[in-house]
């Protein structure tokens, strides 16, 4: 199993002239430690379950280019872009810069979006979620024809694109693993089975829940006569490393359920990660026993 960590919150001693350098040294220790990736939420606003809108947010690709910099092994990727924030194409440009300028680290994660408030406050369009919908497809389709390397004009509902330029290609072979987030059993799983590398999974919903997203998926897969073996599944969850929370006994002990339900990449958020403890007990104890699950 590979563990992954997301950082959702900047909103740490110091005030915004410490968020780099100690971004920096999460990221190092990340590393060093053994996470195989490494995300961030694609929000201009702080969302509501991690704190209050005004609390400190940054601008996800300028902060993965920054963590490029900073580490050398760990994979990269915003966990996950709103399909309205970003015009496809710029989106795929985007992406792909990450990824030559990382070494080929990039994972494209994207979703249709949910935040009304901070489109609505930053004077984004906004359309209804079945317009978001048909406009995440036809983003999956432009990201495919950007980078086979085909030059042509792309037609679809929402977006016009007179030539799908994109040069140069990702280093990432065949590209960087597309990841869509999302629960929904009737389009978003059918897209991951039909466009994506990866799904991610709240596992917050409980192990029969999951299981049964799983199956949902898997039945996309077998309609659309996709091999299940070759997507990537992946959770989300938070995790808080201290006394009357949780131990490292009891996280190992998650990721067990979790790799036996078949999930093969667990990527944690952590509230007290600006501590560096929760992170240097995942190195030394947790990513070392899970690697065999």
């Amino acid at each position: 199993m590979r563990i992954g960590l997301q950082v959702p919150s900047f909103t740490w001693p110091g005030g915004a002239a410490q968020i780099a350098p100690k971004l920096a040294e999460i990221a190092q220790i990340a590393d060093e430690g053994g996470f195989y990736s490494l995300w961030v939420m694609d929000h201009f606003f702080q969302i509501d379950v991690i704190g209050s809108p005004e609390n400190d947010m940054l601008e996800g690709y300028s902060t993965l280019t920054y963590l490029a910099g900073k580490t050398s092994q760990v994979k990269l990727g915003t966990m996950v872009t709103g399909v309205i924030y970003r015009h496809p194409g710029l989106l795929v440009k985007t992406a792909t810069t990450l990824d030559v300028l990382s070494g080929g680290r990039a994972y494209l994660g994207i979703g249709a979006g949910w935040f009304e408030r901070e489109a609505r406050g930053l004077g984004v369009p906004f359309p209804p979620l079945k317009d978001r919908f048909e406009m995440l497809e036809e983003a999956l389709q432009i990201t495919h024809q950007m980078w086979s390397g085909k030059v042509d004009a792309y037609t679809g509902k929402h977006y016009q694109l007179a030539e799908t330029l994109c040069v140069p290609l990702p280093l990432s072979k065949p590209h960087p693993p597309i990841l869509i987030g999302g629960l929904g059993e009737q389009k978003t799983l059918r897209m991951v089975a039909q466009y994506a590398d990866a799904c991610n999974l709240f596992d917050r919903i409980g192990w029969d829940n999951l299981q049964h997203k799983l199956d949902v998926l898997k039945g996309h897969c077998d309609a659309l006569k996709r091999d299940y073996a070759t997507i990537e599944k992946t959770s989300l969850s938070t995790v808080h490393l201290a006394p009357g929370q949780m131990n490292a006994s009891e996280v190992i002990a998650h990721c067990r359920k979790l790799a036996d339900l078949g999930i093969q990449h667990a990527i944690f958020n952590m509230p007290d990660v600006e501590t560096i403890t929760p992170l240097e007990t995942f190195a030394k104890e947790i990513i070392p026993a899970v690697s065999g699950f």
